[in-house]
């Protein structure tokens, strides 16, 4: 609910500061008070548009602030708007502040952070109805209908399980068109599958197969230099010439004399083995160095041949990954997507099954909606039309009007039509309404605007009270063209409404005013030679002087009849209040 409201240089008002409880709070003074100017500036708070000229005469700016509780039925949107643009500061507090300039661009604030002014409404539909001369309706936002009607119904249970059905519904419908979609690719699909798999398989390559061919292919391409090599370092180890001996010849000779040595001086005898083992590891050198020259061949073919390996290798690598290892897992993914397309034939067939069988249950849920909401409605009519009887509107007639419309593609009925079909169930709602006896209803946001429109908003209210979780509703000036008879009949169902909702209310009429929980007398007086408008909180013998003044001329009688309305009012809400609690 709204607990401050402070208003600077806005109209005739310089300076006010406004803080609210819970109940009926009501709002009385004279005409042209300012009465009707504290209501626009919160009109202005939440996102309406505002003209220069209501910038008090000598000022800059003017300034609204407004301090929301947002109460259990709001509070998740409410956060959810909030968190999502980053404004969630005090999960309990909620300010909004609008700051209008005349040389500037105006300013709209929540939380401190400045904001969109379509932000501010989104937020301030949430927090407040405004009845009167500046509409900020909930229920003429048709979209509404629907959500109060079924709140009304109490359908939550059924709406809840048929929206549960509606969206497995709608996760099969995706995942059967995705699938179609899939399908409508699967001739070109396996084909190329199959062709990649095939190209990759015929290959048979084998984990580190290229660096081996790269090793091969080196061999066989300088196959001529390493036999040169080979045969010149052999014939330095192990030919002799007439010139001189072989390398092995004469390490053989310093063998021999070694060993002599150490068999005359046994202490060399160390020497003597080292020597020993080079001649055996040269020995050894030789023999493989004419093992590896007995494979080294001239081979065009084979060189040839394992050229082409290599090419083959890098294609499919620039094709398929990086290394034979991510080619071989290519294969491997393309043979698991291969077999997904196979399958998706029988998965489709089990999808329209299924959709079929969802389809037929949603209809079965969506029509057992209809049914409560076209009952419900019969019942919701009679009682606004008792309601609006009551307030001496007696010749209006109230309506929901409840269509399907229909879609072939939409949801089966037993009759064989489609209709459309949605989250919410088969049917567009609106509300109706026929101002006057002989007319045709008519829908609720075509109606004229005024004390009639207060009246019939507040039947609405008191009706749907229960189903509207707007917080704060704002009536200015709902006893238009009605007597005190009436006024005391919309001072009780105010006050009523009041017990779930706060309820502001602008009145002319001291039966009406007579049932605030809080009484606030707005008054204009000049200071300084300029007008400005003052609020005085009224209680005891100030409020009785008020309402005295409102009969009339203030007497011995205004005054007895003044204190006696108090007292019946006292009387009669005590008595609800306690039937209430009793119940």
């Amino acid at each position: 609910m709204l607990t401050e409201l402070r208003i600077q240089d806005f109209a005739i008002i310089d300076q006010l500061e406004l803080s609210l409880g819970a109940g009926l709070i009501t709002f009385t003074g004279e005409t042209g008070a300012g009465k009707s100017i504290i209501i626009d500036a919160l009109g202005t708070l939440l996102g309406s548009w505002v003209d220069i000229t209501m910038i008090r005469t000598g000022a800059d700016r003017s300034i609204i602030e407004g301090t929301f509780y947002p109460n259990a039925n709001i509070r998740a949107p409410i956060h959810e708007i909030l968190k999502r643009e980053d404004l969630l500061d005090d999960p309990d507090h909620l300010i909004l502040a609008r700051e209008i300039r005349r040389s500037k661009r105006n300013i709209a604030r929540v939380n401190g952070h400045s904001v969109s002014l379509a932000l501010m409404r989104e937020l301030g539909e949430y927090l407040v109805d405004i009845h009167g001369q500046s509409e900020h309706l909930s229920l003429l936002r048709v979209p509404q209908h629907l959500e109060l009607l079924d709140r009304y119904a109490e359908c939550e249970p059924q709406l809840e399980d048929y929206r549960q059905t509606y969206q497995k519904l709608k996760d099969t419908h995706r995942a059967l068109n995705t699938l179609k979609k899939l399908q409508e690719e699967t001739a070109r699909q396996i084909d190329l599958l199959n062709y990649q798999i095939n190209e990759i398989e015929t290959a048979k390559l084998r984990p580190g197969e290229d660096d081996e061919l790269l090793v091969e292919r080196n061999r066989l391409s300088n196959a001529e230099s390493l036999v040169s090599l080979i045969q010149k370092t052999l014939m330095a180890l192990d030919e002799s010439t007439p010139q001189s001996l072989a390398f092995t010849d004469l390490l053989g000779q310093a063998v021999e004399n070694l060993l002599a040595l150490s068999r005359i001086d046994p202490s060399q005898k160390e020497i003597a083995q080292r020597a020993q083992n080079l001649s055996d590891t040269l020995t050894d050198l030789t023999h493989d160095l004419r093992n590896y020259l007995e494979t080294i061949e001239f081979n065009p073919s084979r060189l040839e041949q394992v050229e082409e390996r290599i090419n083959l290798i890098q294609d499919l690598k620039h094709k398929y990954g990086n290394s034979i290892h991510e080619v071989l897992a290519f294969a491997d993914q393309a043979r698991k997507k291969l077999e997904t397309f196979t399958t998706a034939e029988e998965r489709q067939v089990e999808l329209q099954v299924r959709e079929e069988h969802l389809l037929n249950d949603l209809t079965e849920k969506g029509l057992a909606l209809s049914k409560k909401r076209h009952t419900t409605s019969d019942v919701l009519c009679r009682s606004i039309e008792q309601e609006l009887a009551d307030l001496r509107m007696s010749g209006t007639r109230f309506g929901v009007d409840i269509q399907m419309t229909s879609d072939p593609n939409g949801v089966p009925l037993p009759d064989g039509k489609r209709v459309v079909f949605g989250p919410h169930g088969f049917e567009h709602v609106e509300f109706l309404v026929a101002p006057n006896p002989g007319e045709g209803l008519k829908p609720l946001t075509k109606i004229a605007s005024g004390g009639e429109t207060s009246r019939l908003m507040l039947a609405l209210k008191h009706v749907l009270v229960q189903a509207d979780q707007t917080p704060t509703l704002i009536f200015d000036e709902i006893d238009q063209g009605i007597g005190g008879r009436v006024g005391a009949t919309v001072g009780l169902k105010l006050w009523t409404l009041a017990r779930q909702h706060q309820v502001l209310c602008v009145t002319h009429l001291p039966q009406l005013a007579a049932y605030g929980d809080q009484h606030y007398h707005v008054h204009k007086l000049v200071q300084e030679g300029r007008t400005v408008t003052r609020l005085e909180s009224l209680s005891g013998e100030s409020r009785v002087l008020e309402l005295a003044q409102m009969l009339g001329d203030i007497s011995e009688g205004t005054l007895r009849s003044a204190h006696e309305l108090l007292q019946t009012v006292q009387t009669q809400t005590t008595n609800l209040s306690i039937g209430s609690t009793e119940t």
